[in-house]
């Protein structure tokens, strides 16, 4: 399931996702549907979207101020947040420095290098505690089912 995510090293190409990092591909290209899809996953779930997040307009405005003065690897990325109650109650439950996870969140990329794929990419919790298993299921499971829609 891990593959690649946020690709800024075009000497390897795309860099692989690190063991804390969830990342998936939907084939298409179409930003827009898999952006609906993943919103409409989590209100699915009787979740709440808190927050969707321009990350790549932020790069754009960002660019000329960076060391490199690098250009955004993004045709489009966005970062959608959202929050379980029950989950953050249980987290809380096990250890209040876990409030750290929450908001939970799932990004929405398309790359200038492979822009017929959209890609989604999670923060995963590392699952060691049930709180931690039932947060990283539902990302799973929002993913997954986004995917379907989408396709």
């Amino acid at each position: 399931m891990l593959g690649c995510a946020l690709a800024l090293s075009p000497a390897c190409g795309p860099a692989s996702a690190a063991d804390d990092i969830g990342d998936s591909s939907v084939p298409g290209g179409n930003f827009q549907a898999v952006r609906d899809a993943l919103i409409e996953s989590i209100e699915e779930e009787g979740l709440v979207v808190s927050a969707v997040i321009p990350f790549n307009d932020m790069l754009q405005r960002t660019a000329a101020a960076s060391a490199s003065n690098a250009v955004s690897p993004f045709v489009r990325a966005e970062i959608v947040q959202f929050c379980s109650s029950r989950i953050a109650w249980q987290l809380l439950a096990e250890d209040r420095a876990q409030i750290a996870l929450c908001p939970l969140s799932i990004s929405v990329q398309q790359t200038r290098e492979a822009p017929a794929q959209v890609r989604l990419a999670w923060r995963l919790t590392g699952g060691s505690t049930p709180g931690r298993v039932a947060a990283d299921a539902l990302l799973e499971r929002l993913v997954r089912r986004a995917e379907a829609l989408a396709r």
